[in-house]
């Protein structure tokens, strides 16, 4: 899998965290993973429900005019502002900053990922919450820096994140072995200092990727380098003539 053709500014903290949670149900669901809408059909319900009441006072005030619905408009406004509490109370409180819910087809088990990000850090703060059959919960947290998958022009590349998440949660890893065995290879190049092993961790479209972000940077560097030489020849043709 190659790099986005979508390209983002690498300083806008949060496209690089919209960006990257677009992403999750793209793979999640590759794998086996049947993803639940319940969280933002509530969400949805809630809001066009406030829309709908709001567009309706419009047309009974504009119909009838105020006096006539007064008593209407009231109630309207109390339901109107219940309406948007509860809104209010189910993305703080339910959603959570949950970006995808799922149920593993494989084994049962239900995935829940809520994701941050704090204010200029380029760090993407997942916490991940895996609800097993029989009932019983596994929570876990951790944070990694979006320069994992974004290369240098802002393109987002979707192998190292795919490593990322099967290397951090048990679940994800046991639904992708292969990515789950790179980011393990990864971790022991790192630790141990071998360029072999963390070599291995590269799948060819990562390499691809990385090349890609490179090819800019490499051109420059030969064009300049193409430029100093000639104008040294042409500095030492003259001398030569002489």
């Amino acid at each position: 899998m190659a790099t986005s053709q979508e390209r983002i500014t690498v300083y806008n903290v949060a496209d690089l965290k919209n960006t990257t949670d677009d992403a999750l149900p793209n793979y999640l669901n590759s794998l086996g993973f049947e993803q639940s809408h319940h969280l933002t059909d509530v969400r949805l319900a809630l809001g066009f429900s406030a829309f709908a009441l709001a567009a309706a006072c419009f047309g009974w005030d504009y119909h009838f005019g105020f006096e006539a619905t007064k008593h209407l408009t009231g109630v309207a406004v109390a339901i109107y502002t219940l309406l948007n509490g509860a809104l209010t109370l189910w993305i703080a409180r339910a959603e959570r900053g949950t970006v995808y819910v799922g149920r593993s087809r494989a084994t049962g088990e239900t995935l829940r990922i809520a994701t941050r990000v704090e204010k200029n850090v380029p760090e993407y703060r997942v916490r991940v919450e895996v609800t097993r059959k029989d009932g019983g919960r596994e929570e876990l947290e951790f944070a990694r820096a979006f320069s994992e998958w974004f290369d240098a022009a802002g393109h987002f590349v979707a192998a190292p994140f795919q490593v990322v998440l099967a290397g951090s949660v048990p679940l994800i890893g046991r639904a992708d072995p292969k990515r789950a065995a790179m980011a393990a290879a990864a971790g022991k190049g790192a630790a141990g200092g071998g360029g072999d092993a963390a070599a291995a961790a590269y799948t060819p479209e990562m390499l691809d990727a990385l090349a890609k972000a490179n090819v800019s940077v490499v051109g420059s560097a030969a064009e300049e380098a193409t430029g100093s030489e000639a104008a040294a020849g042409k500095k030492g043709g003259k001398r030569r003539k002489a």
